[in-house]
């Protein structure tokens, strides 16, 4: 179960039962916080990423809209699920992963006082409109970005939260959360932690567009915060060999590089940098979630560089229940759809009748999930306690875990 992690409100009654439970999400209010998971199998570049090439834009219906509201549960909270269901290609089939998701922590949670009302995004905020219709009392989704302003709209007018499922900060704000894997908390945990060993001097190689842009206003925030400086800085787009040769002939001034992007395009520069003469071997390369990608494993260069992500064992333990459940893969985010069912399944149980108001969302101490420690800032983005993991050919490997506790 999840629920807001605040030691001076206790309650009474919110307990956990049973081995499943207890590994799927280990958050008691009031208590210590512990660690939390053939298909469609995507990496965090798939769906978590809008700005990243490989991210699959949405897909125009592949059939009529569906019109009726499905529902799970039968509790007297009425909670909006709202999902691509009727897209076509990858977009439909992370929205039926998201919604196994979220009924499958419904299905784990102990006695949950909540009914999923599941609608149809199609592109237009009917569906959400039928939610608030029909009782909803907040609304999780939608995946996608330009699907987000219609459905906030509606929100709005009722006085209600939404918890999307995009990573555009843009979109957040006014009542719009995003339980999503945001590119900044990446960086400002990597450069955290590099800073810790000691590296402080930086150089940056970011792609020249919206993911690049939103890295590079992180990374030039976060490097000087914990004392360092960046010794040199270029953004790429086709043509990599040229900003590869620029920061290779800087590297000298520098302890670290860090790559922001994924699959391919970190494999690319990565040996662009080498044609340009740099020894990667002598100088610790960082990156983003984005680095969790069989590519980056195998490629010679990128060996022991050092990304921050979500601890995979939770992952890993929810893939296990969802294959058991549905015989299949769940896709990367389906944590995402999982964890918002168990933290509005909790707060309904315990915070009475602001349960889902921005006060609650927003309780600086946090909520933990399948993937680990998060919360929402007042802005609508949020924070995440994320581990750092190092390259190996054998896959990722923790070094530092992801954290118990944010701080002030």
């Amino acid at each position: 179960m999840l629920g807001p992690r605040d030691p001076k409100s206790p309650v009474q009654g919110f307990r956990l039962s049973g081995a499943t439970r207890r590994s799927a999400l280990g958050l008691l209010l009031g208590a210590p916080l512990l660690s939390a998971c053939a298909g469609v199998q995507q990496s965090l570049s798939q769906f978590s990423n809008p700005f990243s090439s490989s991210s699959p834009a949405p897909a125009q219906p592949a059939g009529p809209p569906q019109q009726a509201t499905t529902t799970a549960g039968s509790g007297g909270v009425k909670v909006a699920v709202i999902l691509p269901l009727s897209a076509a290609g990858n977009a439909g089939l992370a929205a039926q992963s998201m919604r196994n998701a979220a009924e499958m922590a419904l299905a784990e949670f102990q006695n949950p006082n909540i009914q999923l009302l599941i609608k149809d995004d199609n592109g237009s905020p009917q569906g959400a409109q039928q939610a608030v219709d029909e009782g909803a009392e907040i609304i999780l989704g939608p995946l996608f970005a330009q699907s987000v302003p219609a459905v906030a709209q509606v929100a709005r007018a009722r006085g209600i939260s939404v918890i999307a499922f995009s990573t555009d900060s843009s979109i957040a704000g006014r009542g719009v959360f995003l339980l999503s894997f945001l590119p900044e908390s990446d960086v400002n945990r990597i450069v955290e932690y590099s800073a810790g060993i000691g590296k402080r001097s930086v150089a940056v190689l970011v792609p020249d567009n919206a993911y690049g842009n939103v890295v590079e206003a992180a990374v030039k925030a976060a490097v000087p915060r914990r004392g360092g400086r960046i010794v040199a800085f270029e953004k790429y787009g086709a043509d990599r060999a040229t900003p590869a040769r620029t920061v290779a002939q800087q590297l000298g001034s520098a302890d670290a590089l860090f790559i922001a992007d994924d699959g391919d395009a970190v494999v690319a520069v990565a040996d662009a940098m080498t044609a340009a003469g740099a020894n990667l071997r002598n100088i610790q390369l960082l990156g983003t979630g984005l680095w969790d990608n069989p590519r980056v494993y195998a490629n010679a260069n990128l060996q022991g560089g050092l990304y921050a992500a979500p601890d995979p064992a939770g992952f890993r333990a929810f893939s296990g229940r969802y294959r058991t459940k549905y015989g299949a893969e769940p896709i990367r985010t389906a944590t995402l759809a999982y964890d918002a069912v168990a933290l509005v399944a909790a707060l309904a149980r315990t915070q009475g009748p602001t349960r889902f108001s921005p006060d609650v969302l927003t309780n600086p101490s946090g909520f933990a999930g399948i993937d680990g420690l998060f919360r929402f800032r007042a802005d609508g983005t949020n924070e995440r306690g994320l581990a750092v993991m190092k390259v190996t050919t054998g896959g990722g490997v923790a070094v530092a875990g992801s954290p118990k506790s944010f701080g002030a």
